[in-house]
């Protein structure tokens, strides 16, 4: 039997990240969790994971600073980033720029909330691709 590919869930809201989880460990993908940027980035370097969810509004380090330090480093430039946000709705809540993510190398983007089977055909799509 093949490892399991390993998925980093960044995002700050747990019920979010609970339910993620439930539903990539349903198709035997392995799941890590992180709840803000900073933590994201030290699990990445820890758990060196197969892909990343990652969300962009979340507190300390969003979203789009995390994609940009893990695309800059050749360590873990190669770590396919589904950026999956709520940040289209929630724009005018926030004072991170829309053009702070036009720039970014993000392998995907998705909308919240997401049905459960386009997620999992999206990852499997990444991994694929990356031969995981």
């Amino acid at each position: 039997m093949s490892p399991q590919a390993k998925i980093l869930i960044v995002d700050d809201d747990p019920v979010l990240v609970k339910a993620t989880t439930v539903i990539l460990e349903s198709a035997n993908y392995q799941v890590v969790a992180a709840y803000d940027g900073d933590e994201g980035l030290e699990k990445v370097a820890s758990e060196k994971p197969d892909l990343i969810i990652l969300d962009i509004i979340m507190p300390n380090k969003d979203g789009f600073a995390v994609c940009e330090e893990l695309k800059c480093d050749p360590n873990y430039a190669d770590i396919p980033i589904i950026m999956l946000t709520s940040f289209a709705e929630k724009r005018g809540e926030t004072n991170i720029p829309v053009s702070a993510g036009l720039t970014l190398e993000a392998e995907d983007y998705i909308d919240k909330p997401v049905r459960p089977d386009e997620l999992l055909f999206r990852v499997g799509r990444l991994l694929k691709k990356k031969g995981v």
